[in-house]
């Protein structure tokens, strides 16, 4: 019996539509992953998450975790952690003199402001606020101080005034300012070498005022011991009378003549001294 033409392309079509439903599945699950991989995001620590939506940015900003956005929404990651912003810097002291500094702020982003800072400034806020600020904050306060304070104790002083002043520009726009570090200056060489000289002398100045006021104390203790002496010397010769030495000579000369010892005792007048004794041997 001869076959069906029609049966035939029935059958044809029948197996290309059965074959054609495992594809049409697998594009299914390809696309469903890519919507979920599209709609997931993870904000790693010390981050947050700001969206963007086609340039609308919403001040709802995503923490640290796992979270499920729109598929469309671009999320940008921004640390809140601390971060060190360098500056090297030649900038002029109160006499004119040029110094280099080598200066270290320590920031974080608000994360509150965190779409703010977005917003208005973009992912490269250092960049383009705190360094300009920073550079010219401490050309600001340099230069109302002479170059020997930036080498001595009173650099502390400068760090906290550069601090003082940087913090209401920064902290408006969503940046904190933690600390500000002086690691290093470097003044020219005469003038350093003179700083050094002065620091020297002052330190030869201060041992010197320490070595006199030592002798003078000790001169006064000196004096004090004379006079103790002194003193004491002339109560014990108000004590001491002319029958007290004779008494005194006395005993003497009877512990020697009863001593077993042998000697030759020669009394003297008692009206012009005491005995003279001479030992014999």
């Amino acid at each position: 019996m001869p076959r069906n033409p029609k049966d035939d392309s029935e059958f044809e079509f029948r197996m290309k539509k059965g074959s054609a439903k495992p594809v049409l599945i697998g594009i299914g699950i390809f696309v469903l992953i890519v919507l979920i991989s599209m709609s997931t995001t993870v904000i790693p620590a010390g981050h947050v998450g700001v969206k963007d939506l086609f340039g609308s940015v919403s001040d709802d900003v995503l923490g640290a975790g796992f979270h499920l956005v729109n598929p469309l929404v671009k999320v940008r990651k921004m640390s809140v952690q601390t971060v060190e912003a360098k500056e090297t810097a030649d900038v002029p002291s109160k006499e004119g003199l040029v110094v280099r500094v080598d200066v270290s702020l320590l920031l974080r982003l608000q994360k509150e402001k965190a779409a703010h800072v977005y917003r208005t400034v973009g992912m490269n806020y250092i960049a383009v606020v705190v360094d300009p600020q920073l550079r010219s904050v401490i050309r600001g306060v340099t230069a109302a101080y002479e170059a020997k304070a930036l080498y001595t104790a009173e650099r502390e002083v400068i760090a906290n005034q550069i601090q003082k002043q940087l913090q209401p520009l920064l902290e408006p726009r969503g940046v904190v300012v933690e600390k500000i570090l002086l690691r290093s200056v470097s003044l020219p060489r005469i003038l350093s070498t003179a700083i050094e000289r002065k620091l020297e002398a002052e330190q030869q100045s201060e041992q010197m005022k320490f070595v006199i006021t030592r002798e003078k104390q000790e001169a006064e203790r000196k004096l004090i011991e004379a006079k103790g002496i002194a003193n004491y010397q002339r109560t014990v010769a108000k004590e001491i009378t002319k029958q007290l030495l004779e008494w005194k000579g006395i005993e003497a000369t009877e512990k020697l003549a009863a001593s077993p010892n042998a000697k030759i005792i020669v009394v003297g007048n008692p009206t012009k001294g005491l005995p003279l004794i001479y030992a014999g041997q």
